[in-house]
């Protein structure tokens, strides 16, 4: 048999390492940071705005996609992790009403989990014009639910024995808490309660409860945080948030961690 030529051997080495590179392309997770809660001209947490490092970073080992449609299963087909940032109570002025959680997010996100999709949901602090009633109407079906209580910035460490993110340190710059339904078929728990122990950087609000939650509802898996500072930018470059810098922080890497959690991948 004749020897193939050199450019047919090379040619057929290219295929076979675009269709690797495509393959290995299309395992990445699908991350879908939607801003369907948010609203119109809410100018906080925009992926090309104080979210723009977060992104850029979970884009190494994600397949990213942002939008604003509806999560339905359609556009979330396909879809492995859904982050929702802030849900906006309130108008913008000048701006149309944001989009609260109805029934049909409730059945769409719920079935979504169920089947093996995971959603991360962040909280803020009270003056983020942050809508908590309607968006508990969802979390309760995990057995959480975001309470307007609050905890000022403050630098956690993290216990060791804790699971996924355990040793780390945490810059927590202000939220609310979140509340854990005992014996809830979804499994809620807590990840990280507040530690007293530590105080405030700044302000004098510090309450005994979770500020870090999960659940495992079906096979998909639920994530609670009752901040969304703590991935900005500024957050993550030690230049801090309204006065506040908490050096020292791993906060990166406590993200990094649960979103390879919640997308189950080892």
């Amino acid at each position: 048999m004749k020897p193939f030529p050199l450019p047919f051997i090379a040619l057929c080495g290219l295929t076979v390492a675009v269709v690797a590179a495509t393959k290995a392309a299309s395992s990445k997770p699908v991350f879908l940071y939607s801003r369907y809660f948010n609203a119109p001209g809410e100018a906080r947490y925009l992926p090309d705005g104080n979210y723009r490092d977060l992104l850029q970073r979970l884009g190494k080992d994600c397949d990213l996609r942002v939008n604003d449609r509806p999560l339905t299963a359609e556009t979330m087909a396909g879809v492995k992790i859904v982050l929702i940032a802030n849900p906006s109570a309130q108008a913008v002025p000048g701006h149309p009403p944001p989009h609260h959680v109805e029934a049909r997010d409730v059945a769409a996100l719920t079935k979504f989990v169920t089947d093996g999709g995971a959603v991360i949901v962040l909280g803020n602090q009270e003056n983020h014009n942050l809508e908590v009633a309607d968006m508990n109407t969802l979390l309760h079906e995990f057995g959480l639910a975001f309470t307007n209580r609050y905890t000022d910035a403050k630098l956690l460490p993290i216990p060791k024995a804790t699971p996924i993110i355990g040793g780390l340190n945490w810059g927590y710059y202000t939220g609310n808490q979140v509340s854990i339904e005992r014996n809830h078929a979804a499994k809620p728990r807590a990840l990280v309660l507040n530690d007293l122990s530590v105080k405030p950087a700044k302000g004098q609000r510090d309450e005994a409860g979770a500020l870090l939650a999960i659940a495992e509802p079906g096979r998909g898996r639920v994530i609670v945080v009752t901040d969304a500072g703590w991935l900005t930018d500024s957050a993550f470059d030690d230049t801090g948030i309204g006065g506040v810098v908490l050096k020292g922080q791993d906060n990166w890497e406590i993200i990094h961690r649960l979103v390879r959690w919640a997308a189950q991948v080892k």
